[in-house]
């Protein structure tokens, strides 16, 4: 009997990794035994094509990298992860909370192409990802829906404005208003959950948003 895998995803700077921590602990003092998973997998040979990317080694500039292309590299990190670190515990009933995951894709590489071509693009990785690949799909996806101007700040705040440590998505603000569009795009038209993250241009409290999530979460693990 498969398990659940519940993603939380969000635009760069939205809090994904410190929420899924969150919960992936609330569920442990519940008693749900979970696994937390995160993309890209920097531990891992699987994720050197994703991080030749993201250091510039194809071009500085995101856009200039094919949107399949760039997809791809993370779709095998994803494949390499399922196979050899979160399959058999999936599989066996268990719960897997990813940060990040195939709906990452949709978010960071379909602002490369035209509008017009959004929705053969979203088809085009179901199929390459789920189906050709046999990743899972998930139960859930929950978007953390951060502000741009709001998640900026928390991205300068995490690396005391040293700009040498951010990587071509972060240094490029066009691309990431971009990414916003297609984000609101795929969230609305893949059913993704999305939970407001902000409140008069500040970031809402950590524990309100946890909450949120967990509330969505164990409902889904009860039915």
């Amino acid at each position: 009997m498969s398990g659940k895998l519940i993603v939380i995803d969000g635009l760069d700077g939205s809090g994904k990794s410190t929420q899924a921590k969150r919960v992936a602990d609330a569920l442990t003092q519940k008693g749900i035994k979970n696994m937390l998973i995160s993309f890209p997998d920097y531990e891992k040979p699987s994720s050197a094509l994703v991080k030749m990317y993201l250091s510039g080694a194809f071009s500085e500039n995101a856009n200039d990298v094919n949107a399949y292309a760039a997809s791809s590299f993370y779709a095998v990190d994803r494949y390499a992860s399922y196979m050899t670190v979160w399959r058999s515990f999936y599989e066996a009933g268990g719960v897997v909370i990813a940060t990040r995951y195939v709906s990452s894709n949709a978010i960071h590489q379909m602002c490369k192409l035209p509008n017009t071509e959004w929705d053969s693009y979203l088809s085009w990785l179901s199929d390459f990802e789920y189906e050709k690949l046999g990743l899972p799909r998930p139960d859930r996806i929950l978007f953390l829906d951060m502000p741009r101007d709001v998640a900026d700040r928390l991205i300068e705040s995490r690396y005391g404005g040293d700009m040498s440590k951010k990587d071509i998505h972060e240094k490029n603000t066009a691309y990431l208003r971009q990414c916003e569009q297609t984000a609101a795009y795929a969230a609305q038209k893949e059913n993704w959950t999305v939970i407001s993250c902000a409140q008069a241009g500040a970031p809402r409290p950590q524990e309100e948003i946890t909450a949120e999530l967990l509330e969505k979460i164990i409902g889904d693990l009860s039915c």
